[in-house]
């Protein structure tokens, strides 16, 4: 496998080569963009780019719902040496404030959108009041629009120590981070993950991760693209709207690698379930990587069996371990071997202790799968505390060197501080243990909740709910939980009250719908709780509520606010039969929410996800008649009801 010196090197190869990625973006709108346009409509663009006096040096913001937009615009500036820094279009205020904090870290930045999106960041950015934003999105944005076909731009040279592009981790933050990514990194690592799963030219892979995401960009679109492969691009969004298609895709073009994240799996499954589907043929699939949140073994065994009919062989579930600060692949399994796991008394997993095996069936065991080996030029230590070397059967912090890591953080002298040990290591901020030479990922140090494969800092959710009257930022801690039971993180909100649960109920329904309108995520539980423990500097110990949580402690409150709930709302008997079928289906996704017929859906605090999964229910159950777009037109459950019957040719 070739070593190449830069992106710019990679793709030069590339266009010499007869393949083409493609783009899917509806069930019916598919495109497909060879190698060498690539090179050749980057290279016009990136002219006018130059021409607006974009230099070597300079980022561009990608700010684009368009998959292939947004790839012209990525490779337009990494041949021009301008540095790319995409960022994901989300619906939330946190996604638009993120997006705001970012230009501002930039040293002579250039935003890059569409003037629908402009629009609707400037309108946020004044009714904030946020007045040196409004400045900034007027001066240094460019767009799409006005970009005019003209002379190819000129080439950069770079080396292999030059910076490529800038990942900034996905979800919300105050104050992001973005990983600096050199050529050198991202070519060492492409070769090592290519080496390791054997990719070949004739591999076609199949994504829907989102292109700002390092699983996406690296992982599913850059790493195919040294390969030499074909690879397809579905659209984020069309998954989440119709995610039979993702596997209907993969049959069709007999796709040989495919990845998702835990809920992935779990959102194809909630509808597979209700609908199934027919004439699927994936013996052709070789890999399926498992990354980017913890891997949960009941989710991934009830996946493969689902898909077992179809030819899905139970060796291509492939869990892996990988971040952005190493550019993306840490760990991989050796490639055809089943997965498999380790099970642990979750008490036992303490740094610099020997964890305990336990039977899958005890309460308080938890599994883990094996993520496999360090690849290629990656060097991994189990450290305590003190980042000293650990023995393998000794849980610890991981700890990483290596040429497929990161030199540190952008502008951000202070937390690449502590980015790194005394003697050069990256600390991960993941827990976790060698077992028979292999990985397996244990926990984390680091205050980070992963929800649907994207990150999320705990304070940020704090200083949103802290904004509730009575309540401030030392009342309120927030925690990412999994149980036993459950196969993905669960968000949980812990606020500190010393009075009786009758006058916390109202408080529960608040911080839900905060959470929901904000940051655009479903709240699992608020829990209230006596005391917040804290070290005796007084940092809060967010991993001792969560394991309190885990232990019961809380169980007989969460219950008694539940029957609080039923007894205090009872809900209006509903006489209209089909609205009454369409508020069940509401409350089957909509965990313990009580929604009422003429409730707007988007103002109920209910996440995007789950007001999409409520549309594909409805969809299924009454076929041809909605679509998720629909419900911004009749986004009452009383108004959707008499839209489907309009529909069905009858009155309302």
């Amino acid at each position: 496998m070739v070593l190449y010196g830069s992106l710019i090197d990679m793709l030069a190869d590339a266009r010499g080569r007869a393949k083409h990625i493609h783009f899917i973006d509806g069930e019916t709108d598919e495109s497909k963009v060879s190698f060498d346009d690539i090179w050749l409509r980057s290279s016009e663009l990136l002219g006018a780019l130059q021409e607006k006096g974009m230099v070597p040096g300079d980022e561009l913001v990608i700010f684009s719902k368009s998959n292939e937009e947004f790839i012209i615009a990525f490779w337009a500036a990494v041949l021009g040496g301008i540095v790319p820094v995409p960022v994901a279009v989300g619906i939330s205020d946190e996604h638009r404030l993120k997006l705001f904090r970012i230009l501002q870290q930039m040293r002579r930045g250039t935003l890059y959108t569409d003037s629908a999106l402009l629009a609707k960041l400037k309108a946020f950015a004044e009714s904030q009041e946020l007045t040196s934003v409004v400045t900034l999105l007027h001066d240094a944005t460019v767009l799409m629009s006005d970009i005019e076909s003209g002379q190819d731009g000129n080439i950069a040279k770079v080396n292999a120590d030059d910076l490529a592009f800038i990942q900034y981790s996905s979800g919300s933050t105050s104050d992001p981070k973005g990983v600096c990514l050199t050529h050198g990194n991202l070519g060492t690592n492409f070769r090592a993950v290519i080496e390791k799963l054997k990719f070949t030219p004739e591999d076609h892979s199949l994504s829907w991760m989102p292109l700002t995401h390092d699983m996406g960009l690296i992982g599913y679109h850059l790493t195919m693209m040294a390969a030499g492969m074909n690879h397809t691009v579905m659209d984020t969004s069309l998954f989440v709207r119709r995610p039979l298609l993702w596997m209907s895709k993969a049959s069709e073009l007999r796709a040989t690698q495919l990845c998702s994240p835990n809920f992935g799996y779990k959102h194809f499954l909630k509808m597979f379930e209700r609908k199934g589907l027919d004439g699927l043929d994936l013996s052709n699939v070789r890999l399926i990587l498992n990354g980017a949140e913890p891997i949960s073994w009941e989710l991934c065994e009830e996946f493969m069996d689902a898909m077992a009919p179809f030819g899905l062989r139970r060796n291509t579930m492939h869990p892996v371990y990988g971040l952005a600060e190493a550019t993306v692949a840490v760990t991989f399994p050796e490639p055809g071997h089943a997965y498999s796991r380790i099970t642990a008394n979750r008490h036992s997993l303490k740094i610099g202790t020997a964890f305990e095996n336990a039977n899958p069936g005890d309460a308080d065991a938890v599994s883990f799968l094996k993520v496999g080996r360090p690849i290629r030029d990656v060097e991994l230590r189990i450290a305590d505390e003190d980042d000293l070397p650990l023995a393998d059967g000794l849980v610890g912090n991981i700890l990483l060197r290596g040429g497929s890591v990161t030199s540190g953080l952008y502008n951000a002298d202070e937390a690449q501080a502590e980015l790194f040990t005394a003697d050069g290591w990256l600390r991960t901020g993941d827990v976790g243990v060698i077992v028979d030479g292999d990985l397996v990922i244990t926990g984390r140090v680091k205050d980070i909740i992963i929800i649907n494969g994207q990150n999320y800092y705990p304070h940020d959710l704090e200083e949103i709910v802290a904004a509730i009257e009575g309540l401030d930022l030392g009342k309120v801690v927030i925690s990412g939980v999994r149980p036993a039971d459950s196969p993905v993180e669960q968000l949980v909100v812990f606020v500190l009250h010393r009075q009786g649960l009758r006058s916390f109920a109202p408080l529960v329904e608040q911080i839900r719908d905060r959470i929901g309108a904000h940051a655009g995520l479903d709240v699992d539980q608020v829990v209230p709780v006596a005391r917040i423990p804290k070290t005796t500097s007084g940092k809060v110990q967010r991993a001792h509520l969560a394991a309190a949580y885990l232990d019961g402690e809380f169980a007989a409150a969460v219950a008694e606010l539940g029957q609080l709930k039923s007894s205090t709302r009872e809900p209006t008997p509903e006489s209209d039969p089909l609205v009454a079928e369409l508020l069940a289906i509401c409350s089957e996704f909509a965990k313990d929410r009580r929604i009422s017929a003429d409730d707007n859906l988007f103002e109920t605090g209910i996440s995007s996800l789950t007001l999409t999964e409520i549309m594909l229910a409805v969809d299924l159950k009454f076929p041809g008649k909605v679509d998720v777009s629909d419900l911004f037109d009749y986004p009452t459950v009383r108004q959707m009801a008499d839209f489907i019957r309009s529909k069905s040719g009858s009155t309302p």
